[in-house]
C-alpha cells in the first residue's frame, strides 16, 4: 500500500466568533490572486473520525431516509472512510490578506478542523451542466444556493 505524508496548512474555525479559514503564516502567500473569485473548494481532514475503525468501515445501514438499506461509503459524504478527506465548496465573504484569513458563511466542519487545501471554484472545471442522481436524491436541492433552506433534517436517520 502507498502512503502519503499531508501537512495541515492551517484550521478551519467554526464558533460563535464566526466563521473563517485561518492559514499557517508560512501559508499567506499562497493566497496571493485568490481574491475575486466568489467561491472556493476547501479540503479538510475530518480529524474527529481519523480512528482505525472508522477507517475500516466500506458499508453504512441507510443514513439517508429514501436511501437503499445498506449502501457502500464511497456513496455517502461521511466522513467515515478509509481516508477522512472531506471537500467543501463554500462562498467568500472576505479575504483578510495580512492575516491569512478566509471569512466564510458555512462550513460542514468542526471548529479548530485542520484544513488541507483550498483551490478556487472555477465553472468550467467545478460545474456539472446537468448531473444525474439516484431517485432516493434527486428532490435534493440542485445548487448550493437553495441547500441552506432545504429541510435536511427530514432526510438523514440520525
Amino acid at each position: 500500500m502507498t502512503t502519503f505524508n499531508v501537512k495541515s496548512i492551517g484550521k478551519i474555525c467554526n464558533s460563535n466568533e464566526g466563521v473563517y479559514i485561518a492559514l499557517d503564516k508560512a501559508y499567506i502567500p499562497a493566497l496571493q490572486a485568490l481574491e475575486g473569485f466568489s467561491h472556493i473548494n476547501v479540503l479538510w481532514w475530518a480529524s474527529d473520525f481519523d480512528e482505525p475503525t472508522y477507517r475500516e468501515v466500506l458499508e453504512t445501514k441507510q443514513p439517508y431516509k429514501n436511501a437503499p438499506e445498506v449502501m457502500g461509503i464511497f456513496a455517502t459524504r461521511s466522513p467515515v472512510r478509509p481516508n477522512p478527506i472531506a471537500v467543501t465548496v463554500v462562498d467568500v465573504l472576505h479575504i483578510d490578506m495580512e492575516k491569512g484569513v478566509i471569512h466564510i458563511p458555512y462550513i460542514d466542519a468542526h471548529d479548530q478542523t485542520p484544513l488541507l487545501d483550498i483551490k478556487p471554484y472555477t465553472p468550467s472545471i467545478d460545474r456539472v451542466e446537468s448531473p444525474s442522481m439516484p431517485n432516493w436524491c434527486s428532490h435534493w436541492p440542485k445548487n448550493i444556493e437553495s441547500s441552506g433552506a432545504f429541510d435536511w433534517e427530514n432526510e438523514f436517520n440520525f
